[in-house]
């Protein structure tokens, strides 16, 4: 009987849902991730529960929700009182390795605060021993770049440069002025190929953080013309800027930032800034090219750790997880980016390879139920056999991996993000918010979605009829019972996920601990 040793989690950065040929995407064509899905589970309705970066990996690696980890934007301190998957399975004897990075800020509680951990918000998951590192400085990679002949740039994101624009194209469809070789992408995927080669015998977890597709939007050759342009499908998005940030005050003001805090379109892509307002269809047909290109790159290089691992015997070892941080608007209702509460910035892959005999049956599944991102801790260790900590607010996997269906699932996706920004303070003041007024909170079922500010008016989708989101409903004395009900849901769900730690402890006669009761339905 198969029994899992190893562990694979992948994350790639910023990544639609939409985005695998195995869903019928119109354009993109991913084989190789069509052929693992067939081997695998993909959860075809899975959801980030927050955003940016670091909010959404905190979420990821903690299994918990926005509200309790309070984790709410890059920079924002990880409370050290959360434990998380690293820390869980070190006690399961594992070294969990890291390739890439978490975006996890340090708690600067007890700490001197010029320490050097806090020169960057990119920090390491407790837990976690980084082996190759990837962050804003790219400091390993250009070590390797530079041992092949590159010149590395003074700036270090200016190595994200197209190489030279090519005419009657757009600015994004010129190479990355590296081969697909010598890309972050290849460089992280050799440092985990060499790390799990020489741990052969040993169990081992590997958690490998590709940057792409985050912009910058660039590829190297071949990648950067895998698609036309022209084939390329338009945003969904109302007539004008204007008319679709007409439907809530704080989408007026997002537009008009162009889907970045400060500086409109910037970051697209190096050496040129972009309003989404004013930008030409033809270089946002290309922006959008170039990013399909970018996730067959990492693609590939998935594909080639695969290999390695099936060449080795270690496939049928190890459980693999693929999924993303969060998802990217990409010009949808004029925005770019990962913000606010469009699904277009929660709604991402999830795939899982149990290789289990147990989990046969169900190879090539696809699943409709409503799954987030808090269900992938508690899943690798429920499947490792391990326990759940109470803090986790995910439920775990289990029963669709191997082709079941539990009673009672969950029938809506939970989201929260923040929308103010006190180091900036431009949603604050053009909102007239207190950094305490700027949460959001999302309830999507499959019918309707309901967001509420904490201080702004809310807002109701009828989704079977309003599919993209572009008419508010809230107002509409016809579906007041509706958001009533959508309202209370979601208070109902935020009471269920407060702070359990010690709420199955008594102290009389000693200390007295009750069962946990929450997952007896998976059962």
């Amino acid at each position: 009987m198969t029994a899992i040793k190893n562990i694979l989690l992948v994350t790639f950065d910023q990544w639609r849902w939409e985005c695998l040929s195995a869903l019928g995407h119109p354009i993109l064509q991913t084989p190789k991730l069509d052929a693992f899905c067939r081997d695998a589970v993909l959860f075809k309705n899975h959801w980030s529960v927050t955003c940016p970066c670091g909010p959404g990996r905190s979420a990821l690696l903690t299994g918990t929700y926005l509200h309790k980890n309070r984790a709410l934007r890059n920079g924002t301190p990880l409370d050290r009182r959360f434990t998380n998957i690293a820390l869980e399975t070190r006690k399961l004897n594992y070294d969990p390795a890291l390739f890439g990075y978490t975006d996890i800020s340090p708690d600067p509680r007890g700490a001197p605060h010029r320490d050097p951990i806090f020169n960057s918000y990119e920090g390491v998951l407790p837990g976690m021993t980084r082996i190759c590192r990837l962050d804003e400085d790219f400091g390993t990679w250009f070590t390797d770049l530079e041992a092949k002949g590159y010149i590395i740039p003074a700036q270090p994101w200016d190595i994200f440069r197209p190489a030279k624009p090519v005419a009657g194209k757009g600015y994004s469809y010129a190479p990355a002025s590296f081969k697909a070789e010598d890309s972050n992408a290849a460089f992280l995927t050799n440092s985990a190929i060499d790390y799990v080669s020489a741990r052969r015998g040993q169990k081992w977890f590997a958690h490998i953080t590709y940057i792409s597709p985050h912009p910058p939007w660039i590829v190297s050759e071949p990648y950067h013309a895998r698609y036309d342009a022209a084939d390329v499908p338009m945003p969904v998005r109302a007539p004008s800027a204007e008319e679709e940030g007409a439907l809530h005050p704080w989408l007026k003001y997002r537009i008009a930032y162009g889907g970045q805090p400060t500086k409109p379109g910037s970051g697209l892509v190096m050496g040129r800034d972009y309003d989404p307002a004013t930008m030409p269809e033809a270089e946002l047909r290309q922006l959008r090219a170039t990013y399909y290109g970018m996730i067959n790159e990492v693609e590939d290089n998935f594909d080639r750790l695969l290999d390695h691992l099936k060449a080795t015997g270690e496939y049928d070892e190890t459980l693999i997880v693929l999924t993303s941080d969060h998802g990217e608007q990409f010009g949808d209702h004029w925005l770019f980016g990962k913000t606010g509460f469009f699904d277009e910035s929660y709604h991402i892959p999830l795939i899982i390879r149990d290789p289990r005999p147990a989990a046969d049956s169900a190879r090539g599944r696809q699943v409709d139920a409503f799954t987030e991102s808090v269900d992938v801790m508690p899943t690798i260790l429920d499947v490792l056999g391990a326990p759940i900590p109470r803090q986790v607010d995910g439920y775990p996997l289990t029963s669709f991996l191997t082709g079941g269906t539990p009673d009672g699932w969950r029938m809506e996706a939970h989201i929260e993000y923040d929308i103010g920004d006190p180091s900036l303070g431009t949603a604050e003041a053009a909102l007239s918010l207190r950094s305490d007024e700027c949460g959001l909170a999302v309830i999507r079922s499959a019918e309707y979605k309901y967001v509420h500010f904490a201080a702004l008016p809310p807002l109701l989708f009828d989704l079977r009829n309003d599919p993209d989101e572009r008419i508010d409903r809230s107002k509409d004395p016809a579906y007041r019972e509706i958001m009533l009900e959508m309202a209370q849901r979601l208070l109902s769900w935020r009471m269920n996920t407060e702070e359990r730690e010690l709420t199955y402890c008594h102290i009389a006669d000693g200390v007295n601990e009750y069962r946990d009761d929450r997952y007896d339905f998976l059962r």
